[in-house]
């Protein structure tokens, strides 16, 4: 659950930091306030792109910071793969954005990446942005949605598609026409030549690039050693001289007080660690001398290294497997028959393994898409429309569909009208029934995720009238307790109003029951079902525009209830319909 966010010298905001709580919270404000910034904010700590361009203008950089309720084993995992401790049972991030372009991230104020952020990022929160009402209907997105609502694993099908893909290329190379096969012969052999004539040895560059360091300054560094050595053990008065000094003098005392008689081992300890240390820096710095000539072909290897790094990198390591693979390839050339013999077996063994996972995963998409169509059909007849909806699942097994996902597509079709046949949702629904839909998809798509893992002992989620019904108290204001992510949804209710809104209102209420929901909406209707209402405000202040954000209370409530009724200006009835709509919804 996100506890608060920070967001400082942002875009137009100035210093905003908001606590949330459990439940509906609420965000409304007029157009242009900064809502959406708002969101965007929290997308860069969830691991988005972040631009210098969003540095408020005069600042040096911008701050984005949240702290989130995160007692989970699968984040407690992330951090300690990444080596960051945890905090307790809550997790800060924080991600730094310079006007120069440079970023940095922190997580528990531990430095650490974006990777790490986008690892965490859906044990945290989810966003739903108002533009992703069409993005979400590509076939990647459309199959990835049915997959999360399943639980289907599809690893299997990935690797060997991987091995699969991996044997075609090596026939591949090998059926090349003979002037090509000849020709990559050639550049083939040219190139081991050239890598296994230079006798690469592992980490040989970075040993190099030390005894460089100590050629390059032999003098300086025989002076570091031998002075240290001087201070160590040779001189009058170096540390070694001292502590036997020490030493005896402490003999003496234990004639008289026997209470320091233990520190005279650690004191011989001392000494002869002292004792040694200063002979290896003797004996290193009477080995170091001055090489012109050990330089020059230093330097010359390194020059070496460099060039094939740039040619076949980019790291030492890169070039030594390199030649590896060259080596391995003249060699299927040369025994072109016999090799493409085994790999056509091979090839045959690695189909027959990639269908029997992609059809296992193409049978459980069949049976997810049975379940998922009349959970969304229920959800979008809750939502104020009569319409029929359809999961279509097909392609078939032909080599030519298959991928590293297997060979299903994923159509989402819908009638939104009676007697209408059904269609793709994209290419059918309006603004306002897509976005219903995509409302309805996320809610199922989040119940069949809580049906299969029952995460935290949450409650599944309920339907409308369900949770209508449902009265079961609990902490946090009767909601069951859930440490589950955080769904947040910018503007999804674009191009709905009237009973639609007041549905869709509901439905967030009711996902509020077992997570965290955090919405934007310009509509009084679903604004009137927050738990905690805030409200974005945009003013001008020393020639600047600042945006800030505040909390409601009842009276305040009621107020922007009724300006996003009537408009800017209040009336006595947009007033008394906002109390009723308030008292209705409570």
């Amino acid at each position: 659950m996100l506890l608060e966010l920070r967001v400082e010298n942002y875009a137009v905001i100035d210093n905003v930091a908001v606590e949330f709580a459990a439940g509906l919270n609420l965000l409304t404000g007029e157009t242009g306030a900064g809502k959406s910034i708002l969101i965007d904010a929290l997308a860069l700590l969830l691991g988005d792109k972040a631009s210098s361009d969003a540095v408020r203008h005069g600042t040096d950089r911008a701050t984005v910071s949240a702290v989130f309720d995160a007692d989970s084993p699968a984040i407690s995992a992330v951090l300690e793969a990444n080596g960051i401790d945890s905090e307790d049972e809550q997790i800060i991030l924080r991600r730094e954005i310079s006007a120069g372009g440079k970023g940095r991230v922190f997580i528990n104020n531990q430095p650490a990446t974006v990777t790490v952020l986008k690892q965490l990022a859906p044990h945290l929160a989810v966003i739903h942005a108002q533009n992703q009402a069409v993005l979400a209907f590509d076939a990647a997105s459309r199959l990835a949605l049915l997959d999360n609502f399943s639980g289907c694993d599809d690893s299997a099908v990935a690797t060997a598609f991987g091995t699969w893909q991996q044997v075609r290329h090596r026939i591949a190379d090998l059926e090349r026409d003979e002037h090509d096969r000849l020709r990559m012969m050639d550049l083939w052999s040219y190139q081991r030549k050239e890598i296994a004539g230079a006798r690469l040895q592992p980490e040989e560059d970075a040993k190099l690039e030390a005894e460089k360091r100590v050629l390059a300054n032999a003098e300086r560094v025989r002076n570091a050693a031998m002075a240290a050595y001087d201070s160590l053990y040779e001189g009058e008065a170096s540390a070694a001289a001292a502590v036997r000094a020490a030493t005896k003098q402490i003999e003496e005392l234990l004639r008289f007080d026997e209470q320091f008689r233990d520190t005279v081992p650690d004191l011989e300890s001392a000494r002869i660690t002292i004792e040694d240390i200063g002979q290896r820096l003797r004996d290193y710095g009477e080995g170091i001398e001055a090489s012109p000539e050990r330089l020059a072909e230093v330097e010359d290897r390194l020059a070496t290294l460099d060039r094939l790094k740039r040619k076949y990198g980019p790291k030492l390591e890169d070039v030594i497997a390199m030649g590896d693979d060259l080596e391995r390839k003249l060699n299927e050339m040369e025994n072109k028959d016999e090799v493409l013999r085994k790999l056509h077996v091979e090839l045959a063994s690695a189909a027959e393994l990639y269908l029997t996972a992609a059809r296992t995963v193409s049978r459980q998409r069949y049976e997810a898409a049975r379940k998922l169509e009349k959970l969304v059909e229920s959800e979008i007849n809750e939502l104020a429309m009569k319409a029929r909806f359809k999961v279509e699942v097909s392609g078939t097994d032909e080599e030519t569909n298959w991928t590293a996902r297997g060979f299903d597509q994923v159509q989402y079709m819908i009638s939104a009208n009676p007697g209408e046949p059904l269609g793709p949702v994209d290419e059918i629904a309006s603004g306002g029934e897509l976005s219903r839909v995509m409302l309805a998809l996320k809610t199922s798509v989040e119940a069949g995720q809580e049906r299969r893992g029952g995460r935290n002992g949450a409650r599944p989620i309920l339907s409308v009238k369900d949770a209508e019904k449902d009265g079961a108290p609990g902490r946090n204001g009767g909601r069951a307790e859930s440490s589950q992510r955080t769904l947040v949804f910018d503007e999804i209710d674009a191009g709905i109003g009237g009973r639609a809104a007041e549905a869709v209102g509901k439905k967030l209420k009711q996902l509020s029951r077992t997570k965290q929901v955090l919405c934007i909406t310009h509509l009084p209707q679903i604004a009137c079902f927050a738990d905690q209402h805030y409200l974005i405000e945009k003013k001008e202040s020393a020639g600047r525009t600042k945006t800030s954000v505040r909390p409601l209370d009842a009276e305040e409530r009621t107020k922007e209830i009724a300006r996003m009724i009537s408009g800017a200006k209040l009336t006595d009835t947009s007033l008394k319909h906002a109390e009723q709509m308030l008292k209705a919804n409570k």
